[in-house]
């Protein structure tokens, strides 16, 4: 059995019909079950928009089951995605979670599925990606994913385990602070990362992804990538996206979709090419570059 989906929405229909379409075109949708979840508008100015996904949400067909969750009072984008993947694993051991503005290949569901089946019991697999930048394959290297101590937000799997030693409101977050060794460790996988925790802490960004992070971090454990993107993110396109109105750095090539069987390693270990890259990704110069680009208005 597949595990199931966890597909969150809120104001953008357009966005989410194109995401609903993907996720039915993948070779396992049938044999899926479908938890959709539509957070409440925010404001009065939302209604028109969360009632169109809402009337969208109801037509959705193509999947084993699906389960609607929509909710009359506006959680907030982080606390959405938290109650609502937590709702999927009191009933499942595995979730796969897409939001609305994640376009997926044919081959997504296989791959995330079949991560999860063969890392279940790894000690050093924390979650499933969809997502890879447009990395250079190292010479002769012939699986078909790679591993990197950063979680996946674009469309991703994780299992029960994992999700439930997380501790949401970082309790131990001054203590960290306080220690120059582990704040350079946290960063090793992006130097963005200690502000951007430390911003969620204070309230001053909805991010639930960095707080998951950090759990990934204190478990010492790594996320499986695909070597080919099986995700797009679109969200970068409307400007309606709670954190995507900046400039989209993120634009990669897809998967075509047709394999369906993936060369896993058995033991997958960072390959230093794979880090190399994904690091500079998360490099402070290349953020002050898109930064400024951002500032100018460019988004593309």
């Amino acid at each position: 059995m597949p595990a199931p989906i966890a597909l969150f929405a809120y104001k953008r229909a357009a966005e989410l019909q194109r995401t609903i379409k993907a996720l039915q075109a993948n070779y396992l949708a049938a044999q899926s079950d479908l938890y959709v979840f539509v957070d409440g508008p925010r404001r009065p100015v939302d209604e028109a928009k969360v009632a169109e996904v809402r009337a969208l949400a109801r037509q959705i067909t193509g999947f084993r089951s699906v389960t609607l969750h929509l909710n009359d009072a506006n959680a907030g984008c982080a606390s959405a995605i938290i109650m609502g993947v937590s709702t999927v694993l009191v009933a499942h051991d595995r979730v796969i979670v897409v939001e609305d503005d994640i376009v997926t290949t044919p081959n997504f569901l296989d791959f995330i599925n079949q991560g999860l089946d063969q890392y279940r019991d790894h000690p050093r697999i924390f979650s499933i990606g969809g997502y890879t930048f447009p990395f250079a394959r190292p010479a002769g290297y012939t699986d078909d994913a790679y591993v990197y101590g950063r979680t996946c937000a674009w469309g991703w799997g994780i299992w029960a385990d994992r999700w439930a030693n997380t501790d949401w409101a970082i309790s131990d977050f001054d203590q960290f602070m306080a220690d120059p060794a582990q704040r350079r460790a946290f960063n090793k996988y992006g130097s963005d990362r200690v502000r951007m925790l430390r911003r969620a802490v204070q309230g001053e960004i909805e991010a639930w992804d960095i707080r998951l992070c950090y759990a990934q971090f204190k478990r010492r454990q790594l996320t499986l990538y695909p070597t080919v993107s099986k995700v797009n993110n679109i969200g970068f396109e409307s400007g309606e996206g709670v954190n995507t109105n900046v400039y989209n750095r993120y634009q990669t090539i897809q998967d075509e979709g047709s394999q369906r069987q993936f060369q896993l390693a058995a033991d997958p270990a960072e390959h230093p090419l794979y880090t190399r890259q994904f690091q500079q990704q998360f490099s402070l110069p290349v953020r002050v570059i898109n930064r400024l680009r951002t500032v100018v208005g460019i988004r593309s």
